[in-house]
């Protein structure tokens, strides 16, 4: 909201030369007082628009473009997002409608020596004082916008170029210091407000993935024995989240792949693919390809690089991806999901189908390994055993979430007892390099000594293999690998069979865990795959932790930006209030002593000048009260209150604003109110506020303060301020309370006021214990209720 300009005050007489300092010093500070205001104003908007609009950059953008258009006077403004090597217009205020059709038409390249080329170029803000002198530098604007100066601040993240704003002017007429100053703040919030957005979408896409992956867990956990739910399921959530038209899971028996499940198939496509398949393994179809190849496929168009298939003739897509179910280094099947659009499915996508895989090759081998057990009794007890074992470990790990330690100590140890290894290591990666972690069974010299080994890829360990090649990797018997180096470790561990398995993000390893048996006894199937389990579990847990430190970081730095914000606050209100408490002092004692400083004629300009200046220390002692609230720095003094005794004090102040709008005013207190624990200044302060708004809005009216006794279950004092005035609507009622606002826009223009007053007067009350709360009819007035405990519970 624009802040209202302080009106100059009356030039005083020339006549004496110390009149004539002081009408310039008062002009002069009043000048700077107004453009500091609104500069404030014009940044808290934009913060306030950034917070109340998350996930939106659109608001904030208008918002910054129509502020710097207002404070720097220019014409109009523009903001460009970089897009490659181009930068394209996503918001404009008040450009010409030409100019505008024009520039939304395609994106500006880099290349030509605009304003914007250069900004970006040079990663500083660019002032061209008269375009006419510089044809170069942007010919379409003097052809369309009649622009002549022009202002362009980069947006910068990091040392990047993001973005550009741009503001014009139709006059050779160059921007001052300050509103560049002013222009590049806006640059920064801008960035600020993309990076917010960024993270919430990323934030809100990580909530869409991990409740779709929690679903298929949950058919996986409810459908331990039937395959068919868990693939539904999946393709299911596959086709949300990846906004494509068709899905489905294919099953390979190694000769032939066959389709098992899909999902949006029309009755045309469901009759072509049930005569297409099974198809053989080695043929060109793209799943068999996906398959066979053991690898992802990924067309942008199939009608230009190919993968056509039978479902394509009848549902006609153009974009497919299909992802390998793989168990081990065996393809056991393929999820695909199609688009009709061309385009290739973002990585993010990509990654989330590898997910799924991987569940689905969950749920496959439950349900063969439930057919095996049913085969092999003698196997229950022990999958039996390993279940529930694993179940208390994941217990464990969700109990630890950000102990990162525990979590890997509770892996290791299980990891070695469930699958009868002699000793258990987990590595990871920190800061860039690989350290190793926790382990388990291991001798202090023998972890002594590993310490001072690099663990780095390569072929002379387990765990270098791994980490080498991505994948699981198991030595029968150290002494008999030619490829083995470790020799020294070797001998003072003892062991002889190694299992090393990557922690992978995204397909990189970020970790191994290693198991070892000291006798020759390669590890199962079985054990390879619960080993996995705890694996990808260790990823998970250091990919969270990572996550959540990342996100204490975003916190640590939103707080401290708010401390700052507060603390400048602070200071700017200190710094403003003694310039103002000066002139406020000034005009007094001109006031006073007319006679005696010769001030007779100037007197009415002088009080209008002590007016404004008790206004604008109002103004910031509200400012200042708002930003302590904020920062928790705001100290209440409680003590015991005579309730009577208050009222009277206050009646007596608020009495004489009454007259201004001849308004009467009418005082209907209980006897023996008794007393109040609470801070008298601030419950005056409320209490003022709330009688000078209800002043203010009604003319020629009652306004009527109310007090009493309330008890419904505890004892409450309520102090209530009814008028006659020209009440609010429902709408304007529901934002009353918010700082900085006002009912509309009209009646701030009408009835002025920062919309401060009503916000801090229901902080106040909050802190002490109660709340502020309104009721009001359009045209039939309004009630302002305070309630607060009564007793020692304010």
């Amino acid at each position: 909201m624009k802040p209202k300009r302080s009106k100059a005050p009356t030039t005083l007489p020339q006549d004496s030369p110390s009149a004539g300092n002081l009408q310039r010093k008062l002009d002069a500070q009043t000048r700077q007082l107004n453009e500091a205001l609104e500069r404030e104003n014009a940044t808290a908007e934009v913060l306030r628009i950034i917070s109340t609009s998350p996930g939106e950059l659109n608001p904030v953008f208008q918002a910054i473009l129509a502020n710097a258009t207002s404070l720097c006077e220019a014409k109009f403004a523009n903001l460009f997002l970089c897009e490659g090597d181009a930068f394209r217009v996503v918001a404009m205020h008040n450009a010409p409608a030409v100019y505008a059709e024009e520039r939304l038409r395609q994106p500006l390249r880099q290349g030509l020596d605009s304003g914007l080329s250069r900004c970006a170029r040079t990663k500083q803000t660019v002032q061209i004082p008269d375009l006419l002198a510089d044809p170069a530098a942007a010919p379409m604007l003097a052809k369309f916008a009649a622009a002549r100066t022009i202002l362009a601040a980069p947006m910068l993240k990091e040392s990047d170029v993001i973005g550009v704003i741009i503001i014009y002017r139709q006059e050779v007429r160059p921007f001052t210091d300050k509103q560049i100053e002013l222009v590049q703040n806006f640059a920064k919030q801008a960035v600020i407000a993309i990076e917010n957005t960024r993270l919430l979408n990323e934030l809100r896409e990580s909530l869409q993935q991990q409740t779709a992956t929690a679903d298929v867990l949950n058919v996986i956990s409810q459908s331990a024995f039937d395959v068919q739910p868990v693939f539904e399921t999946i393709i299911k959530n596959a086709a949300q989240l990846c906004q494509s038209v068709l899905s489905a899971v294919y099953r390979s028996d190694a000769e032939l792949v066959h389709l098992v499940a899909h999902d949006q198939f029309s009755p045309e496509s469901v009759t072509a693919v049930r005569a297409a398949y099974p198809v053989p393994i080695t043929s060109d179809n793209v799943i068999a390809v996906a398959v066979r190849e053991k690898r992802v496929v990924h067309i942008a168009d199939v009608l230009v690089s190919g993968g056509y298939t039978e479902l394509q003739r009848t549902s006609g897509y153009r974009a497919i991806l299909v992802v390998p179910i793989m168990r081990g280094d065996v393809a056991i099947g393929a999820i695909a999901v199609m688009q009709l659009q061309p385009r290739l499915f973002p990585e993010t996508q990509v990654e989330l189908l590898k997910t799924f895989a991987s569940q689905a090759v969950i749920a496959i081998d439950n349900v063969r390994l439930f057919n095996e057990l049913r085969q092999r009794t003698d196997d229950l007890s022990e999958s039996l055993q390993q279940q529930t074992a694993t179940a208390d470990v994941l217990k464990i790990i969700s109990r630890s979430t950000f102990d990162l330690k525990s979590v890997l100590q509770t892996l290791v140890e299980s990891a070695a007892r469930l699958c009868n290894a002699d000793a258990a290591t987990v590595t990871r990666q920190k800061d860039g390099r690989f350290i190793r972690a926790e382990s388990y069974g291991y001798s202090p010299e023998f972890i002594e000594h590993l310490r001072a080994l690099p663990v780095e890829p390569g072929r002379g360990s387990a765990m270098g293999r791994a980490l080498l090649e991505g994948k699981t990797v198991q030595i029968a018997d150290v002494l008999a690998d030619p490829d083995y180096t470790l020799t020294e470790a070797q001998k003072l561990g003892g062991y002889r069979t190694m299992l090393g398995v990557p922690m992978l993000r995204e397909g990189l390893p970020i970790g191994v865990l290693t198991l070892t048996r000291l006798q020759v006894r390669p590890f199962t199937d079985r054990e390879i795959a619960l080993v996995s389990t705890f694996a990808d579990q260790a990823a998970i847990a250091i990919e969270n932790v990572r996550l959540f430190d990342e996100i204490q970081e975003k916190n640590r730095q939103l707080a401290d930006a708010s401390q700052n914000k507060s603390q400048f606050l602070s200071s700017m209100s200190h710094e403003l209030r003694t310039p103002l408490n000066a002139i406020i002092g000034l005009t007094e004692m001109l006031v006073a002593n007319t006679a005696r400083f010769g001030t007779e004629k100037a007197l009415e300009p002088l009080r209008r000048v002590n007016a404004a200046g008790t206004h604008l220390l109002n103004l910031i002692n509200e400012i200042l009260d708002l930003s302590k609230i904020e920062a928790g720095k705001l100290d209440l003094n409680p003590e015991p209150v005579d309730l009577t005794r208050l009222i009277d004090e206050v009646v007596g102040t608020a009495g004489q604003l009454a007259e201004k709008n001849k308004n009467r005013l009418i005082v209907e207190a209980h006897e023996n109110l008794g007393a109040l624990t609470t801070d008298s200044m601030r419950l005056k302060q409320i209490l003022l506020n709330l009688l000078s708004n209800a002043y203010k809005f009604t003319k020629e009216g009652e306004v009527t303060l109310r007090v009493h006794n309330v008890a419904d279950g505890r004892e409450w004092v309520e102090l209530a301020v009814a008028d006659s005035g020209i009440g609010m609507t429902a709408d304007q009622q529901a934002k009353l309370f918010q700082d900085f606002t006002q009912a509309d826009s009209l009646t701030a223009r009408r009835y002025g006021g920062t919309g401060l007053g009503l916000a801090i007067s229901r902080k106040l009350a909050r802190m002490m214990g109660g709340d502020v709360t309104v009721a009001s009819e359009m045209g039939k007035g309004s009630v302002f209720t305070v309630r607060l405990p009564s007793g020692g519970d304010s």
